[in-house]
């Protein structure tokens, strides 16, 4: 297995370099600034569409975290275009929000609060600190959190409020998108505030802050993961009432690795421990969702008994992280063989070898999900960060001489 697996992390280097090449390439919008809102399945670009935050958010990320592995300068000041883009128009000066939507011309289009948003500027914010030592990111990180916990946080009820208007009052439409439950109380948006508050407490050990990140593991304890079936619990009113629904096996085994994360940067020792076993059985949960050619299909409806038969880019660069993560825990090498057979999907269905980057998805006849390469939902975060994340735990395992 030693042999595979470096060749793995050369593949996956290798990779990592044409997903950034392709958003270096493709993305950069010299007309109206920052980053173009759409390209699509065709490589068709749209100067005229929206720009999503979260997209903007997850490029600084992205560019941030890579030039950590790289230190290539272009990527710092691609990271750079990303913050003072987002600094600049997708802040609400007035009113210390994120718009959750611009027009091309920079001016506000969807101007509501998403708390989602927040939390991806927050983990955006917080990456490029790290790389940039520029206090106006530090400094709009903590706004943001600031303004999350003054509006978001339920304090009778604990867990934290979906969205808002502009002036942060009440909203009637609290979805992030059309196929989601229309719930005060979110499994996604309590997974990534989480993310984002531990990655701001690595360049912000606030303790404050850290009591904030021990709450919110507490609470996705509680309510969303079901430990009897390994899944996660995905809508909920304000007083945790669930409205069951699908299970999402992208975000199981993203939740299975990620919040582990969590809780070590959080550095109580018991939190670790439990989120540990809840890695592994989160990812044993996950098996359930993975086709015989490696591939994870997208959600699975319990009422009707049917798979989503899709599957998207997104859960299979979950999927090998979360299982890679699994493997690490255990030395069981049966995690491995789930990580190199979806990595072998990955390669013959959703790389695009002929233009770069992953193709939304195929359906379960291998036709395509005729979906963005690069738009409001399709961004370089899920499959950059999958590079990365495996690159580096390749590295510690061969320092560390696990392999053999």
């Amino acid at each position: 297995m030693q042999k595979e697996i470096s060749v793995l992390r050369k593949e996956l280097t290798n990779e990592l370099h044409d997903i950034l090449c392709y958003w270096l390439n493709n993305t950069i919008d010299k007309k109206n600034g920052g980053f173009i809102g759409q390209i699509d399945h065709n490589e068709e670009k749209n100067s005229k569409v929206e720009k999503g935050s979260v997209l903007n958010a997850r490029i600084l990320w992205s560019f941030s975290s890579a030039y950590q592995l790289i230190h290539d300068e272009e990527l710092k000041l691609t990271a750079k275009r990303a913050f003072e883009y987002i600094s600049a128009n997708f802040y609400d000066k007035e009113y210390g929000g994120i718009y959750w939507s611009l027009n091309a011309d920079k001016t506000p289009k969807d101007t509501k609060n998403q708390i989602y948003a927040l939390a991806f500027t927050i983990y955006g914010l917080s990456e490029y600190f790290l790389i940039s030592q520029d206090e106006k990111a530090l400094e709009l990180a903590i706004a943001l959190y600031n303004k999350i916990e003054q509006y978001s946080y339920d304090p009778i009820n604990k867990g934290y409020f979906e969205a808002f208007t502009q002036d942060w009052k009440p909203i009637a439409d609290l979805r992030l998108s059309d196929k989601d439950a229309n719930e005060k109380k979110t499994m996604n948006t309590h997974l990534h505030i989480v993310e984002a508050y531990a990655n701001l407490y690595k360049v912000w050990p606030d303790a404050n802050l850290n009591s904030k990140i021990i709450e919110l593991l507490e609470v996705i304890e509680t309510y969303f993961i079901n430990t009897k079936t390994g899944h996660l619990r995905l809508f909920f009113d304000e007083n945790w009432k669930e409205k069951p629904d699908v299970i999402s096996y992208g975000h199981d085994i993203e939740a299975a690795w990620l919040l582990l994360q969590c809780a070590e940067i959080s550095e109580q020792a018991d939190l670790i421990e439990r989120y540990k076993k809840y890695a592994l059985l989160i990812t044993d949960a996950t098996r359930k969702g993975i086709d015989q050619d490696g591939g994870l299909w997208y959600e699975y409806d319990p009422e009707t008994d049917e798979l989503i038969r899709e599957k998207h880019w997104w859960p299979q660069a979950e999927l090998l992280i979360g299982f890679f993560n699994a493997w690490e825990l255990t030395a069981d090498e049966n995690y491995l063989t789930v990580v190199m057979n979806n990595w072998k999907f990955i390669k013959k269905y959703l790389i695009d070898p002929k233009n770069g980057e992953w193709f939304w998805g195929v359906n379960a006849d291998y036709t395509l999900i005729p979906k963005d390469k690069a738009g409001f939902w399709k961004c370089p975060y899920h499959n950059s960060r999958a590079c990365i994340e495996l690159i580096n735990r390749i590295k510690k395992a061969e320092n560390e001489k696990v392999l053999s």
